[in-house]
């Protein structure tokens, strides 16, 4: 189909999408999850989580076939103008820096991916193959037009990546940790999941799970509909205190939290922990729509306000692996970065992102470093993958 059969249209408000058409095209697309619902995005701006003042400002790119009464959503791209590089996972800062050494400015740059988020999907959503690549070509159209440094699209899928790179882009890749449920026949129970883990690993889970249980704690997991505005509350400390110890500021408000818990409720899950009938800590996890054909589990947000020994473990990988096999889920996303998983029956995939930049120079020198960057990550994923927690006698999940 001509692109004269499509119109671009940029916005700067999600609430200038009907969140029907958003998510239906969302749901046609192949790659989504929870937090690329009209719902979790939109809950961003109007909690203002992001929006003025916070470095990220609204940039979506919208993609319609058709016109009046006819007119249909048919691409769109979740974007946003940073003044800065927190909270997206895919360092830049060494390139920043090289940009003011020479004195030119790195911000505002534009970034395509969910604020705060590293959870690989589609960045380029689009109802079929035709608007996709349609809507790949208006991004990098609109990145070289703007007065914004670079583009970057961030934990896209492979196809996307592709597309991205034939119109230019330069591929950078990264590894995170996933659990994978058994195949074809899941996981009856975890200790069904820890007799395929060799025997030093299997140990030291039981064992790290015992200090947990020895000192008193106990563990709860409320779905999303059952989950108190005091629950919230409890966990908006948690997460606070999170940064906190690691003498930061949290991205998100207490606002955007309570917000999900009323737009999504079945695609949550928190973990409370208790001791001596006091609550300690708690977790957050996010589930896909029962309807994806492989559906996950995403371990988000944790915090606590005792230190016990083991306690992150349990409650961020523990218990959202065992809430993962009794849902039957394919999959559990432990997030950004941390080795430590592979000893927890994670395993290293690789993810995907996408960049240009405006200076040719600048573009030129990076495509060098990830060049480099690639064949060392290579490597270690390679090494990584000969520490897996699984016996080499197990074909695995």
């Amino acid at each position: 189909m001509s692109s004269t059969n499509y119109r671009i249209r940029a916005i700067d408000d999600l609430g200038a999408v009907d969140a029907a058409q958003w998510d239906a095209l969302l749901a046609r697309d192949g790659a989504g999850n929870p937090f690329l619902r009209h719902a979790y995005l939109h809950a961003l701006e109007t909690s203002g989580s992001v929006g003025a003042g916070t470095g990220w400002t609204p940039q979506h790119l919208t993609l319609w076939r058709g016109s009046g009464a006819q007119e249909q959503l048919v691409g769109a791209v979740p974007g946003y103008a940073k003044d800065h590089s927190y909270g997206e996972y895919v360092f830049d800062w060494s390139w920043a820096e090289a940009y003011e050494r020479y004195g030119l400015r790195y911000y505002p740059k534009w970034l395509v991916a969910v604020p705060f988020t590293p959870v690989p999907g589609s960045r380029l959503i689009a109802v079929d193959d035709a608007a996709r690549a349609e809507l790949a070509r208006a991004l990098v159209g609109a990145a070289r037009r703007s007065k914004q440094s670079s583009l970057h699209v961030l934990y896209a899928p492979s196809s996307q990546i592709a597309l991205l790179h034939d119109e230019g882009l330069l591929v950078r890749k990264g590894v995170q940790f996933h659990w994978h449920n058994r195949e074809p026949q899941p996981y009856a129970a975890f200790e069904e999941f820890l007799a395929a883990l060799t025997q030093p690993k299997r140990k030291k889970i039981r064992a790290e799970r015992r200090l947990v249980r020895e000192a008193g704690v106990t563990l709860e997991r409320i779905p999303g509909a059952a989950i108190t505005a005091a629950d919230w509350s409890f966990f908006y400390l948690c997460y606070r205190a999170t940064y906190a110890a690691h003498f930061s500021t949290p991205y998100l408000n207490l606002e955007f939290f309570s917000r999900l818990g009323q737009l999504l409720p079945d695609n949550l899950v928190l973990v409370l922990a208790r001791r001596g009938g006091k609550r300690i800590a708690a977790s957050l996890g996010i589930l896909d729509d029962a309807t994806q054909a492989q559906p996950r589990l995403y371990g988000r947000y944790w915090g606590a306000i005792e230190d016990v020994r083991c306690l992150h473990f349990e409650c961020c990988y523990y218990q959202m692996i065992e809430c993962a096999i009794e849902r039957r889920l394919a999959f559990f996303e432990g997030g950004a970065q941390g080795a430590h998983k592979l000893a927890r029956g994670l395993d290293p995939v690789e993810t995907y992102s996408a960049h240009w930049l405006a200076q040719p120079q600048m573009h030129a020198a990076v495509a060098e470093f990830l060049q480099r960057e690639s064949a060392s990550l290579e490597h270690a994923v390679d090494e990584l993958a000969e520490h897996r927690a699984f016996k080499m006698t197990t074909a695995g999940p």
